[in-house]
């Protein structure tokens, strides 16, 4: 049989099992094998369901159109990085939108998503949250591993000092949402319970706060969800009854048929162009009717 390997939807769960949950490489790696049915075609399909780095950026580093940089601002308990990139020609100040990456950490399609905000009219900083931990390594394993042993009341606090810095920033108008993939969804359903200042949140695929603390969210939200994905799904509806029950602004989102991470244009297999499409053109409509 020639042609691209068959990907089936219980290789895509097996993935999001090792990448979220408890399976390690070398049990991933069986499981796979036993699916593809030989070694050679898991060694083939794996990277397929992984990200690849080494896929072309929508947007360039070095596009004329954006200026950005690696900038370093206070953390919680030490000194944050990131980085911030915003519109080259700029004229007065813009909102702004923190952008939260995935369990891989700070790498180049968050960098490139940030650059997509910034094309859009914000200024947008993309912080790595492994900063104090020495920064996100190449290895995606180590930094999952890295990201899983975070301390969870210090990372919210760095994501709180995030969010003022780029409300102070000279370049800003003080208004500052957040938008977030995986991990980084669960982070901004976090900021926006912890942060009353936060000024919009979008969550890509993220996990729910507890019911109980939804009372405390100011911000508006955004939230998109995989129709596939069974793991996050699991939260949507006591999310939406406690959402109701304290009267807040929220829109939710599923896209069915689709996988978690179907935003990620750098996963082969689980990458959905039409639903990433349609949720990017309802993010950045959300930002600019809730910051501009």
């Amino acid at each position: 049989m020639s042609g691209k390997p068959q990907i089936t939807q219980a290789m895509i769960d097996a993935y999001d099992e090792y990448t979220h949950l408890t399976l390690d490489r070398r049990g991933f790696m069986e499981k796979l094998t036993k699916l593809a049915g030989t070694g050679a075609a898991a060694a083939a399909i794996a990277p397929m369901l992984a990200a690849n780095s080494a896929r072309a950026a929508m947007v360039a580093p070095d596009d004329a159109r954006l200026r950005g940089e690696d900038v370093p601002w206070p953390g919680a308990a030490g000194e944050m990085r990131g980085y911030l990139v915003m519109p080259a020609d700029a004229a007065g100040k813009l909102p702004a939108v923190i952008v939260i990456h995935e369990n891989r950490g700070l790498n180049e399609h968050i960098r490139d998503v940030a650059r997509r905000i910034a094309l859009e009219g914000f200024v947008a900083l993309a912080p790595d949250f492994l900063s104090l931990s020495g920064g996100t390594p190449s290895d995606e394993d180590k930094a999952r591993e890295m990201i899983g042993a975070l301390d969870g009341a210090e990372t919210l606090e760095n994501a709180k000092a995030a969010r003022q810095f780029l409300a102070s920033h000279e370049a800003t108008n003080g208004k500052v949402g957040a938008v977030g993939f995986c991990w980084g969804g669960g982070l901004v359903n976090s900021l926006a319970v912890a942060d009353p200042d936060l000024g919009a949140g979008v969550a890509y695929y993220g996990r729910q706060p507890a019911p109980g603390d939804a009372a405390f969210i100011e911000a508006p939200l955004l939230l998109h969800y995989a129709g596939l994905d069974e793991r996050i799904n699991a939260g949507i509806d006591a999310y939406r009854t406690a959402l109701e029950e304290n009267d807040k602004n929220f829109t939710i989102h599923i896209y069915e048929g689709v996988n978690h991470a179907f935003n990620n244009d750098t996963s082969e297999a689980r990458y959905d162009k039409e639903a990433a499409d349609l949720a990017w053109s309802r993010t950045v409509a959300f930002f600019k009717e809730h910051l501009g």
